[in-house]
């Protein structure tokens, strides 16, 4: 049997619905026995409240079974002994209480759609051109919603990144670091996982970094991207979710 690292939005549910046949497809990849773990680069809110809305979608997973930026973030302020200047959503910043204090050893970056402003932007600037490390928390440049495209946290690490003249780190897919996490939690070396997702500039490019047998599905940005020439080279291609029980129970 496989681990599996399942991506969620665009692959379990895309514009705020559930990808038709998702969560029957889940439930028979249980019933043949995989272990489980969904990745997410959710970066506007903390992990209970990610897990409600997988809920709400009708899939219920448990806590230890998640994995997103914030869970990273977290591990690597931690080990690192650091404190961090936020520019990050108000849900998160309770997440990261015990960090936000002087001196500024890094500078935090995730959704920041309501609490952005200059005032923010120059603070996070400042600490960086004083010796901050920039930690992305991830850099897409887009996300969908029903509306159609909307900015993501790239744009603003990329602005970051340019004026203070630096590299973030990136702690989010397709960081090694993260599918490594996932896969540890699993007690399985990550050259022996699925990495299972449609982005192909995340879930597939991270996936084949680590070495992992990946597959990429049809659905969510999955058009989008082979319109720009981004196609990641995926071990597997199909249509969505509900064609991987079949994938994974034949020959590869």
């Amino acid at each position: 049997m496989d681990t599996i690292l399942l991506d969620l939005e665009g692959t379990l549910y895309a514009e705020g619905e559930p990808i038709p046949g998702a969560t029957a497809a889940v439930a028979a990849l249980r019933e043949q026995g995989h272990v489980l773990r969904f990745l997410t680069n959710t970066d506007s809110k903390p992990l209970v409240r990610v897990a409600a809305d997988l809920e709400g979608f009708g899939l219920r997973i448990q806590q230890e079974e998640l994995f997103t930026p914030v869970v990273a973030a977290q591990r690597l302020l931690e080990a690192a002994g650091g404190n961090a200047y936020l520019v990050v959503a108000e849900a998160l910043r309770t997440e990261f209480k015990a960090v936000a204090c002087a001196p500024r050893t890094h500078v935090l970056v995730g959704d920041c759609r309501d609490t952005l402003d200059y005032s923010l932007l120059d603070g996070a600037f400042r600490a960086l051109r004083a010796g901050a490390q920039l930690v992305a928390l991830q850099r897409g440049r887009y996300f969908k919603r029903a509306d159609g495209d909307h900015l993501d946290t790239g744009a603003v690490v990329a602005a970051l990144e340019y004026a203070a003249g630096c590299q973030a780190v990136v702690v989010g897919k397709p960081s090694a670091e993260f599918f490594t996490l996932a896969a540890d939690s699993a007690g399985t070396p990550v050259t022996g996982c699925v990495v299972v997702g449609d982005d192909a500039t995340t879930d597939i490019v991270g996936g084949r970094a680590v070495g992992a047998v990946t597959v990429q599905v049809r659905t969510g940005k999955f058009a989008d991207q082979q319109a720009e020439g981004l196609t990641g080279g995926a071990s597997h291609t199909i249509d969505s979710i509900v064609d991987l029980p079949d994938l994974l129970a034949g020959p590869r």
